[in-house]
């Protein structure tokens, strides 16, 4: 069996789903793996990773704004509260979110459904530098 392994950094500007699909499906290329399973996984624990339709910008801008309703900040039961009122509920929602992806390479492809594309779903305010590694086994 053989295994890759990479690193992207993704960037953001606050709360909001950010797309990476090309950057990944660029660095699958390049292995020039045929058939694999690709593991994605985000290193924190205040940003999570989606799959989700990439054909409708509504669709990301309506999860962004349920998860602001479902995960309110100010909320006076929140004790982890030293790095702002955006900490705890970005923490809340990565745990209700996911952190990896698990994704089939097929003809040197991620096998994703038409409609899909990979987001980091950013959950703090600020801008922030997001580590992604990619680990395709072969």
């Amino acid at each position: 069996m053989n295994h890759f392994a990479g690193r992207l950094e993704i960037r953001t500007r606050g709360k909001r789903l950010y797309p990476f699909t090309r950057e990944v499906a660029e660095w699958v290329n390049s292995t020039g793996v045929e058939t694999g399973l690709l593991t994605v996984f985000i290193q924190h624990t205040s940003a999570s990773l989606l799959i989700q339709e990439n054909a409708d910008p509504d669709v990301v801008l309506d999860l962004a704004d349920f998860f602001e309703r479902l995960v309110p900040e100010n909320d006076p039961h929140y004790r982890h509260t030293l790095e702002g009122p955006d900490d705890m509920p970005s923490h809340i929602r990565a745990a209700l979110t996911q952190t990896h992806l698990s994704i089939p390479v097929i003809a040197r492809r991620m096998a994703l459904g038409t409609w899909q594309g990979l987001y980091v779903f950013e959950h703090r305010a600020s801008a922030q530098r997001r580590s992604v590694i990619l680990h395709l086994s072969a």
